[in-house]
């Protein structure tokens, strides 16, 4: 049997009250675009409890091919374990080939570093890689004068020619797809000789957190971002960057399962050292989950929700938090009242089309979703057991989960693929369960 194919019995608790507190590993976003910055500072950097998940090693992986020198270690700190990277900047250059997995980070991410280095630089993924959008990027990049070979596909596979430094200037992207596309960008300007102004033409931006989260990290390691968001204009002056010591979030968007535990079961679940401010979209969980029936208070161990068993429907624009989407899906399958969530119409160019994916698979238990656009209809029904497949998604994979929480005989599809963001969601599922 292909290991993806195998099955997982989901954790079956029914009404059982839970009392247990979690640490989340660090954030993926943080972490990856953390990492793009320091290979282009002045000195070296040290990223404390960055995440190591697939997507990470995979960003990692792919500096050490362009030359960037990258050590792992485990240090005491006040007496405890704790994992460190430290990255140190050197020049960068070919020829180098590059797996981005399937991660959005990686693929997006790294071309316009690339761009900064000597040589080719060959970019290839998972198969589904080569069906999500990169156009916009690569069209920016070869605006700026950099040589791409795709085929005219501007999709992976590709091939990068660089020549050591990109000019930069003023340019035009549509970011409607995707975030990631102007943060691509803006993570390498200060590397370019005179810059960038990046300015968004098209539909409605997506993830707005995710870009505030890209400005005030290049703002930390000292470049200088002006953002004119009345005319939707980034602009970015050259400048060295400087490393520094970064200590990394939790990733908040991972604790939106973790959280449901509580919300079905009742009882109460603390996530560990929530940060008091923070750019990441899923800090939003903490209103989204009061509107559906929790109470939630932040005290010095960290943020804890309460629930009482019972879950209220919601009607909802998650436009901004999307990556949140699954596990509200989850939550409102089994609800008192039914939800509409709606704005998520890019979800569809995710890992898989989480739209159709969710529709399909919570309607496979009994349920009934609709199926919109650009939105989800969710009327709770009674679900029975079954195979929640997960469609190579993390986050397909953590919602199945969750439905399995309270519905008994739920078999999730490749629980493996949840290794993208969490190390062991299996190993720390049941510890918390078992």
């Amino acid at each position: 049997m292909n290991k993806n194919d195998e099955l997982w019995p989901a954790i079956f608790r029914g009404a059982r009250p839970v009392d247990i507190s979690v640490v989340i590993p660090g954030s993926k976003s943080v972490t990856n675009r953390a990492l793009i910055l320091a290979a282009q500072a002045d000195s070296p950097t040290t990223l404390r409890r960055p995440l190591v998940s697939r997507d990470s090693e995979l960003m990692v992986q792919g500096l050490q091919e362009l030359g960037i020198g990258i050590v792992e270690q485990d240090k005491q700190v006040a007496g405890e374990p704790e994992y460190q990277l430290t990255i140190t900047p050197a020049p960068m250059s070919g020829p180098a080939r590059i797996d981005v997995g399937n991660a959005g980070t990686v693929m997006r991410f790294l071309p316009p570093l690339a761009a900064l280095a000597n040589g080719e630089i060959s970019f290839d993924g998972d198969p589904r890689s080569y069906e999500r959008p990169l156009g916009p990027v690569i069209k920016a990049l070869e605006e700026l004068g950099v040589s791409i070979e795709h085929g005219g596909r501007y999709s992976l596979p590709m091939i990068v020619h660089g020549k050591g430094k990109i000019p930069g200037g003023t340019l035009s992207i549509d970011a409607s797809s995707s975030s990631q596309f102007l943060s691509a960008l803006l993570l390498v300007a200060p590397s370019f000789d005179h810059g960038v102004v990046v300015t968004h033409k098209g539909g409605a931006l997506p993830s707005m957190p995710h870009i505030d989260m890209t400005v005030a990290m290049l703002r930390d390691f000292g470049a200088d971002v002006h953002v004119d968001y009345e005319g939707q204009s980034w602009s970015v002056k050259p400048g060295a960057l400087h490393g520094r010591e970064l200590m990394i979030e939790p990733d908040l968007s991972n604790a939106a399962p973790f959280l449901s535990i509580a919300m079905l079961c009742s009882g109460s679940v603390t996530i560990a050292d929530w940060p008091t401010q923070t750019t990441q979209p899923g800090d939003q969980l903490r209103s989204i989950l009061t509107s559906m029936g929790a109470h939630v208070s932040m005290s010095e161990h960290g943020l804890t929700l309460t629930g009482t068993g019972t879950i209220h429907g919601i009607d909802i624009d998650l436009h901004d938090v999307g990556e949140l989407t699954p596990s509200i899906a989850a939550l409102a399958a089994l609800a008192d009242s039914p939800s509409h969530l709606r704005g998520i119409g890019h979800l569809r160019l995710h890992e898989t089309d989480r739209l159709a994916a969710l529709t399909r698979e919570i309607n496979s238990l009994g349920g009934n979703v609709i199926e919109h656009k650009h939105s989800l209809e969710i009327i709770p029904l009674p679900l029975h057991g079954g195979i929640f497949h997960t469609y190579d998604d993390h986050r397909l994979a953590t919602a199945g989960a969750v439905i399995g929480l309270v519905v008994p005989g739920i078999e999730v599809e490749n629980i493996a693929t949840t290794r993208k963001t969490l190390p062991d969601f299996p190993g720390l599922w049941s510890s918390l369960l078992v």
